[in-house]
Parts: C-alpha cells; structure tokens; sequence
C-alpha cells in the first residue's frame, strides 16, 4: 500500500516537471522554435547601452586613477600605528619598521611616472598631487620616527667631529703660568 501512494507521488511529480513540445511536422526536429515561450527575465528587444558604456569608460578610468592616488593615504593611519609600537628604542625590529617606512613612499616617489602613465583623465594631475604628497607626508612620518629614535644627526653634538677645535688663548703647567 505505501507501495502504491509512493508511484502515485511519483507520477504527480513527473507530470508537473513534463514539458510537451507542440508537433509540427514541416520541421526536421518534430519542435516548432517559433511556438516555444521565452524563458522568464528574457527580453527580445533590449536596448543598446553603447554610449552608456563610452560614458561609464571615462568614469572607471577616473576611479581607478584616484583608488591608486589614494592608496598612500590609506597607509598612513598604519604607520602611526606601526610607530607607536614600535617604541623609541634602537633595537632591529624599530630600525626595520623605519626603514620600510621610508623605503616605500621613495620607491612610489621614484616610480610615480610609471603608475600614472595608465591613467588619464580630466583629474590626472589633481590624483598625482594627491599620490606625491601623500608619499611625502609618509617620507616625513619616517624621518620624524628616525629623530625621535636619535638616528639623525640633529643635535650639536652629532657634529663635533667636523667643528674646528678651539685655540688655547692661555696654557697651564704645575703652577707656573706660561704666555
């Protein structure tokens, strides 16, 4: 019996998947393409987004051209971070950290021309001033982490070397007084 009622759900669910093409017997196939429905969300007259796309061209060029430029900028907040934990101590992981801090905003400054030349636009120069900037504010976050650390040569005393050594106006020997 269960038998039964499982072929009888079995055939209720053929029937309700079955397609019956209509027959036209001038056609090869048995199937008439002219009688067959479109499937849904198919439209046959769509129009044409050509000058669409022209126009969406010029503004991805443009978006691409400032995700580049801005990207400096994104990596600043970073490298705050990077140098409030890194301390001010002089140890390999501090000089490491400031010395990619610095390494990569000249290697973009250096190489600036070859990111750009990709790109135009009616914005190009206003996203390299962007991108140059940002790469120099990067520059002067590193180099103010090296003085803060001491590695620059900033105070007298990091010069003495090349400072002329005074003249003795007066010389002293035991007591006596010689001039």
């Amino acid at each position: 019996m269960a038998s039964k009622s499982h072929k009888s759900t079995g055939n209720s669910l053929l029937q309700k998947w079955r397609i019956d093409f209509p027959d036209d017997s001038k056609n090869k196939g048995g199937y008439s393409s002219n009688k067959i429905e479109s499937p849904p969300g198919y439209l046959e007259n769509v129009p044409s987004f050509d000058d669409a796309a022209e126009a969406s061209d010029s503004t991805i060029v443009t978006k691409q051209g400032w995700s580049i430029a801005l990207a400096p900028w994104k990596q600043l907040p970073l490298n705050l971070f990077l140098m409030f934990m890194a301390g001010n101590s002089i140890s390999l992981f501090p000089i490491m950290m400031v010395g990619m801090m610095a390494y990569r905003p000249v290697q973009a400054l250096i190489s600036y021309k070859e990111v750009f030349n990709k790109l135009s636009g009616d914005q190009a120069a206003l996203q390299l001033f962007s991108y140059i900037l940002a790469n120099l504010l990067g520059l002067a976050m590193a180099m103010y982490k090296c003085h803060t650390m001491g590695l620059l040569p900033t105070a007298q005393s990091d010069w003495i070397e090349f400072m002329d050594q005074q003249q003795n106006l007066e010389f002293s020997s035991g007591g006596f007084a010689l001039s």
